[in-house]
């Protein structure tokens, strides 16, 4: 069975998605060819930087523009409108897209973003109109949604299968108008270490962390982003003694603005950071803004979330989501961290979200999607 996992950068959460299935079906189905593809590869200089910059850049200093062309996009009538429109409009990556995957001859294309939606559905209307008479034998089209609620942008006629993060997201869907059979609650795929369990004493030890202390894990994401200074500023002014945790991510200027300042509470910080899963297992609490793939991967650990100012548009859904279900507290203003840290750490609170998160943890998410796929694809008669 050919496999292609079609992705695009716009933070990093879709792309760890994408990672997360080329792990779990080279490992699990070895003799199958997959590749890895992320469009954004086929897209012009200037289109690449617009979409790759353009969505941090937005998001980071104009949020309420974000929250609003989220919002009005957010209706399938509005989004099939735009997608046709994008059709009109000459494009040298979409011609890019559908020659690769012609030439790959995909049996199944999973999309961990949904960019590619609009060249595969162009691509079965062409195949399907050129072949009125004749069943024509396209590629099993899954959209894997990233966020617990799933965007109209995410659903189009040529998909056959939504693997979302919950019963919920699926409830959403059909509501929407997909088939009841063709949308899954598989979790968010997150990669597999998620499903380890690493001895919290021994991580501890190996990262140079006090036993005795509580340790809160502060995330900028894979970009660095969010008020990642701001935050540690406010958490010298907590009384109660724990110890903290920085990644910075790839923001190598922001990692070296942190590491040179003096706390009050012991810090460590860190750039980007390859062992997550291990960060998680030794946390006690995590501040973070709530990306649909980092809420998983806490939510996989059992780790409570505090989340801080989301961003409207799919950060503001997902904290609902994880708010609704007692995993997560939230900030709205960074100035709030001490008192309601206070509070957390006064109380029995932490212990109740460590355990609502732990069974809304899906970490076997990326496996239960490419089992499916695999099923569905045997169906419909592609060769294994």
């Amino acid at each position: 069975m050919r496999v292609l996992i079609a992705t695009a950068t716009a933070g990093t959460g879709h792309l760890a998605a994408a990672a997360a299935l080329e792990e779990v079906w080279r490992i699990t189905r070895p003799e199958d060819p997959v590749k890895k593809l992320d469009l954004v590869e086929f897209f012009s200089p200037i289109h690449r930087k617009i979409h790759a910059d353009g969505y941090v850049k937005l998001v980071e200093h104009a949020p309420e523009i974000w929250g609003m062309l989220f919002g009005k996009t957010d209706n399938p009538k509005v989004a099939r409108r735009l997608s046709e429109i994008k059709r009109v409009f000459p494009s040298k990556s979409r011609p890019r897209f559908a020659r690769f995957v012609n030439e790959f001859a995909p049996d199944a294309v999973l999309c961990t973003h949904y960019v590619a939606l609009d060249t595969l559905a162009e691509m079965r209307a062409k195949a399907d109109g050129r072949k009125k008479h004749l069943q024509v034998r396209h590629p099993l089209v899954v959209s894997v949604v990233t966020d617990f609620e799933a965007h109209a942008l995410w659903m189009d006629p040529c998909v056959d299968l939504y693997c979302v993060a919950a019963e919920e997201t699926r409830a959403r869907l059909i509501a929407r108008g997909a088939k009841p059979e063709a949308v899954i609650a598989t979790g968010i795929p997150i990669a597999a270490k998620f499903s380890s369990k690493p001895v919290a004493r021994e991580v501890r030890k190996r990262l140079g962390l006090r036993d005795d202390q509580p340790t809160i894990l502060v995330l900028g994401g894979g970009f660095g982003m969010g008020p990642v200074a701001e935050i540690l500023r406010e958490l010298d002014k907590v009384e109660v003694a724990f110890q903290t945790v920085v990644v910075a991510g790839r923001n190598e200027e922001l990692r070296r603005a942190l590491a040179t300042c003096d706390r009050k509470h012991p810090t460590h910080v860190l750039g980007f950071a390859s062992n997550m899963h291990e960060l998680m297992c030794v946390a006690d609490l995590i501040i973070t803004k709530p990306g649909g793939l980092t809420t998983s991967e806490a939510l996989a650990m059992g780790r409570p979330v505090l989340i801080v100012n989301p961003i409207p548009g799919q950060e503001a859904a997902n904290s609902d989501f994880l708010l609704e279900r007692g995993a997560a507290a939230k900030v709205n203003r960074v100035e709030d961290l001490p008192y309601r840290l206070a509070q957390l750490f006064g109380s029995t609170k932490l212990t109740q979200m460590s355990r609502a998160a732990k069974s809304l943890g899906r970490p076997g998410a990326a496996v239960a999607i490419c089992q499916e796929v695999a099923r569905r694809a045997e169906l419909v008669g592609c060769s294994i």
